[in-house]
């Protein structure tokens, strides 16, 4: 199974967003997908119960022993042993971080704490940053380059901000349950993260 931890030490920063549209997007390429809830509030987990069953399926971890794919919904504040056994899973994480400077900083430790673990430092991890509700060329994506030059660290995708993203988990869906037409400039959007997490 592979396995991509979704984590963020600041609650807000997107971290289930992030999480079940890769999920969404997985499912709509016909892979087997299944979801770990770490979340205290279980948002994951009440969305995923108002997904309507016509919809590519995507399963909560453990009620499919098959499935190919599992992406981890982290709490907000993950460190120390938490963090280590979640690493332990995977060999890839994604840090959603917002367009504040207040995020990008509060994410400087976490960051670290990340280069530090073993399966990073042995190139066995790969780390993507996802700018949330972030346009490229705007003063906080520029900010966010510059912040993760300094940790050798390359934003992977910047997502803008759209209410799709709330309108279709209203719904139990992910972007990629719209049609496309309705979701392109979206769409385009995901494009590097998909090229990223496909390499």
């Amino acid at each position: 199974m592979k396995a991509i931890l979704v984590a963020n030490p600041k609650g807000g920063a997107g971290k289930t967003t992030l999480s079940i549209n890769l999920a969404g997007w997985l499912a709509s390429t016909g892979e087997r997908v299944s979801l770990l809830d770490l979340d205290r509030q279980k948002s994951a987990t009440k969305w995923l119960a108002r997904r309507p069953e016509n919809l590519p399926p995507i399963k909560l971890m453990g009620e499919d022993d098959k499935s190919r794919w599992l992406i981890i919904d982290s709490p907000a504040g993950l460190h120390g042993k938490s963090l280590d056994h979640a690493v332990k899973l995977v060999t890839r994480i994604l840090v959603p971080i917002s367009p504040s400077l207040f995020d990008i900083q509060a994410s400087q430790d976490f960051l670290a704490e990340l280069a530090e673990e073993k399966k990073v430092r042995q190139g066995k991890i790969d780390i993507g940053v996802v700018g949330m509700r972030m346009a490229p060329r705007t003063r906080a994506a520029v900010t966010l380059e510059q912040f993760l030059k300094k940790v050798d660290l390359e934003v992977v995708a910047h997502l803008h901000e759209t209410q799709r993203y709330v309108n279709a988990a209203f719904e139990g869906k992910t972007l990629f349950d719209l049609p496309p037409h309705l979701t392109e400039s979206e769409r385009e959007s995901w494009a590097p993260l998909i090229r990223w997490l496909e390499h």
